[in-house]
């Protein structure tokens, strides 16, 4: 008798933590990203603090158990990121790293948290390769990518006449990937692609890179860059004359941070594409609200992504009533994605968050008549073809 007693609790303590299980009694969460660069306005403190509104408004617990958010500066370097991921991994009780600006980056973390067997979340990076080639298990890519970015912005161009396009590119992963998704949009479209000059993230003096671009001919030079580059690249390009002699400017990767950074004198009537708008819906504009009451700043996809991103994770803990890796990652993939920044989201095989992006028009200056308030909304992207490419190899892991 004393013996099946015995088991009986042993099968109690079994089965009783699987209900709600969490790790070290917490829940941990690393915001990475670039925090000091060319990117700190994209994402940065920002994204941290949209990290922190989140839990707070998922009412900082889950399953009982306390929930902290912790940050670190990446500098756009892999193996800074590398290393940092590493020790918050294997020191420090973390459970998921999201955020990830630069795409060299957002691979590094993700292929050392696949073998950490940890989960990412990717707000910031934009290659399709996380989604694509360079998949894993726990890898999730969250508020927009290259293709999306395609899709848009040149679907956008192409169709208004500019069907010539020459590239000035951010030479390292992201950069590739965004040109290379573009050109071969644009191609499909009936368009060719003149040519190409990359130059190195962070540079200061595009002037080189602008005449190549100027002197191709092409309708249309696309900056296949973002951030600060993007910036100064317009300011430059503008000083160049490039704009008033004919050529039009594509800002493929461009948001309300950069609109604000730059001024609406150099802004104005840029096309670009992004899956969140503050002043979309309202619920969206409350959401910007509260933002910038606590940023001072209004949110971008990345921001919002970031929110989305954290809620969705905690929601998939409360789920799965553990923070066990496989069992939050099935979660993550299983579960509809519903909230302020996806209404109606679904995450395909290989972590994509597929969802409607919007593409804009950035506002003439005697158009605004509130602050922040920099867009046209001027076509809704269905999830699915943003998202969705048919020429793309794919997740070797969902073939």
């Amino acid at each position: 008798m004393r013996k099946i007693l015995l088991s009986t609790a042993a099968v109690g303590l079994i089965a009783t933590p699987a209900l709600a299980e969490i790790s070290d009694g917490k829940v941990k969460i690393g915001i990475l990203n670039d925090q000091s660069g060319v990117y700190a306005d994209f994402g940065g403190k920002y994204s941290y603090e949209a990290a922190r509104m989140a839990v707070e408004d998922f009412g900082g617990t889950v399953l009982d158990a306390p929930i902290e958010v912790v940050t670190a500066d990446h500098q756009n370097k892999p193996d800074i990121a590398s290393n940092i991921a590493r020790q918050w991994y294997d020191t420090e009780q973390v459970d998921t790293i999201m955020e990830l600006t630069t795409s060299s980056v957002g691979l590094a973390v993700q292929a050392l948290s696949q073998e950490k067997k940890k989960i990412t979340v990717n707000t910031g990076a934009a290659t399709t390769e996380l989604t694509g080639a360079q998949c894993t298990l726990y890898g999730f890519h969250w508020a927009y990518d290259t293709h999306a970015l395609a899709v848009g912005t040149g679907g956008a161009l192409v169709k208004e006449g500019g069907d010539s396009w020459f590239f000035l590119t951010a030479d390292y992963a992201f950069g590739y990937s965004l040109e290379e998704q573009t050109g071969n949009f644009v191609k499909s479209q009936g368009g060719t692609v003149a040519g190409a000059v990359r130059h190195p993230l962070a540079t200061t003096d595009y002037s080189s890179f602008l005449l190549q671009a100027q002197s191709s001919g092409a309708k249309v030079i696309g900056l296949a860059n973002a951030g600060m580059d993007t910036q100064n690249a317009i300011k430059q390009a503008a000083e160049f004359g490039i704009t008033a002699g004919g050529q039009r400017l594509a800002a493929l990767l461009f948001t309300l941070a950069e609109v604000h950074g730059i001024g609406l004198d150099a802004a104005q009537g840029l096309t670009l594409t992004e899956s969140f708008y503050w002043n979309r819906t309202p619920e969206s504009r409350e959401f910007g609200e509260r933002f910038k009451e606590r940023t001072g700043v209004m949110p971008n996809m990345v921001h919002a992504g970031t929110y989305s991103a954290v809620t969705q994770y905690l929601k998939a803990i409360e789920a799965a009533g553990t923070d066990e890796t496989e069992a939050v990652a099935a979660k993550m993939h299983e579960m509809p994605v519903d909230d302020v920044f996806a209404q109606g989201g679904k995450v395909g095989p290989n972590g994509r968050l597929i969802k409607d992006v919007y593409l804009m028009e950035v506002k003439a200056p005697g158009d605004v008549t509130e602050d922040w308030d920099y867009y046209n909304v001027l076509a809704t992207i269905p999830g699915d073809e943003a998202f969705l490419d048919p020429a793309e190899s794919g997740c070797p892991l969902v073939q």
